[in-house]
């Protein structure tokens, strides 16, 4: 997978002293891998194979729902344990493209072994845990995908090239739900039998093989940027010993940067899950059908991706806390009129720019850690990264059950994620934006005896 040639390190682009240009190559090649893992988020944990492992066959909704709760949540805390490591050992290696590899055909393995899952209770436990391991093989893929970020864009491109990966995940997302929903669902253009589920079944097949497709141009065609010094790879241990040692120094020497991490962790929960409970709030409260459900998450899509899009170009042109602060006080405005509001049509107009402004903020937060890092400390921090926002995860599900269950209707969950959306936003107020902030660039410890 690693086709770069033996050599000398190449010097980073994100802190060349001229003006870095990214190839129009690399940055298409790495961002056509975000459309392939739209597969896996959009198709398989949102709208479709969740969808079909929570219905009847599997032992009703309620007792499904909590196996795969508990699976996904199992998920959550080995990426929050791990995906740091995960980062800081690709760092010391400098072999964040094979780790790349390696991660993303493993979560296309066992997404497309999910179609051994037969609508019968007993498969019900085989397909949350290849769901939770598929789950878990992405967020370490996505650890070193983002690391890869400064490398491709350099500094003064960031915000662009980031928010062009978000909107092809997005678009990818469209392509990939429409394929799903006219060839495979209804009315099954591809003619494949509903005899045990084989259509949905084979939904995973298709998922499988889209993810691993759409990832090879980034493994072909960009090139992997070694670090200037690489030290023995660390032990398991000497990466956590590590990892706290990265901790202090961040509290000491840059606070800002472990500041965001902590408000971006709030105030993703919430961006997740506009996505995750939107379907739900759509089908419960406003009353739309399944399949009214699922167009609009293609629509939705097409506003998250041109929000990103555009985004990513006022994110290099003002800095990413602008973009971000922007963007939740959007989501903030168009959020709370479904609190009060009825029909389908209030629904439409205020989801879709609900989804605008999510694309954006998602993108941006991106490059906001993206401008703090240091050129061959990427993966730890991004791995930091990934763990601050599983160790919060469960802020925006806890409180929209709370609220649905204290206020007895499910539209005041849309309260509970409101909240949870402004809290981050009040934490990051705190922020320096990283264009304007005088702190320096996050150091990571060396891996090796040098770091100790």
């Amino acid at each position: 997978m690693d086709a770069t040639p033996p050599g000398p390190p190449a010097p980073s682009p994100a802190l060349s002293a001229t003006p870095f240009v990214p190839r129009r190559s690399h940055v298409w090649a790495w961002s056509l891998w975000d459309a392939g893992s739209a597969a896996f988020n959009a198709v398989m944990t949102t709208f479709v194979f969740t969808v079909y492992l929570t219905g009847e066959p599997f032992g009703g909704e309620d007792h499904a729902s909590e196996v795969l709760g508990y699976g996904i949540g199992a998920a959550g805390v080995l990426v929050a344990l791990l995906a740091p490591v995960v980062g800081q050992r690709s760092d010391g290696a400098g072999r964040r493209k094979l780790w790349l590899g390696i991660n993303t055909m493993l979560t296309a393995l066992f997404t497309a072994l999910c179609f051994l899952v037969y609508p019968d209770q007993p498969y019900l436990y085989l397909g949350v845990a290849l769901l939770a391991l598929a789950n878990v093989f992405d967020e370490f893929a996505v650890v070193n995908y983002n690391a890869m970020l400064p490398g491709i864009a350099g500094r003064e491109h960031i915000g662009r090239v980031s928010g062009q990966g978000w909107a092809m995940g997005y678009f990818g997302g469209i392509v990939a739900l429409t394929i799903v929903l006219f060839g495979f669902i209804t009315p099954g253009l591809l003619g494949i039998p509903e005899e045990d589920a084989l259509n949905v079944r084979a939904v995973a097949l298709f998922s499988g093989l889209w993810i691993a497709l759409f990832s090879i141009p980034v493994l072909l065609v960009v090139p992997e940027i070694r670090p200037a010094h690489r030290g023995p790879r660390p032990s398991v241990a000497r990466s956590y010993r590590q990892l706290w040692q990265t901790l202090r120094e961040l509290y000491r020497d840059a606070p800002q940067t472990l500041w965001f991490l902590l408000s971006s962790a709030v105030f993703r929960d919430g961006l997740n899950a506009v996505f995750t409970f939107g379907g739900v709030i759509a089908a419960g409260t406003f009353g739309f059908t399944l399949s009214e459900v699922i167009v609009f998450a293609i629509v939705g899509n097409v506003a998250a991706g041109v929000g990103a899009l555009v985004g990513g170009r006022l994110d290099d042109r003002v800095g990413p806390k602008r973009v971000i602060v922007a963007s939740l006080v959007g989501i903030l405005l168009a959020g709370s009129p479904l609190l009060v509001l009825e029909g389908t049509a209030a629904f439409w107009v205020c989801g879709l720019l609900l989804c605008l402004f999510v694309g954006p903020a998602q993108s941006a937060s991106r490059t906001f850690l993206g401008r703090l890092t240091q050129t061959g400390e990427e993966g730890a921090l991004f791995g930091l990264y990934a763990t601050t926002g599983r160790a919060v995860s469960f802020l925006a599900p806890t409180l929209f059950a709370v609220f649905v269950s204290v206020l007895g209707a499910q539209r005041w969950g849309i309260l509970g994620i409101l909240l949870v959306i402004g809290a981050g936003l009040l934490l990051l107020l705190r922020a320096r934006d990283p264009r304007t902030a005088a702190e320096p660039a996050a150091a990571v410890p060396p891996a090796g005896p040098a770091g100790r």
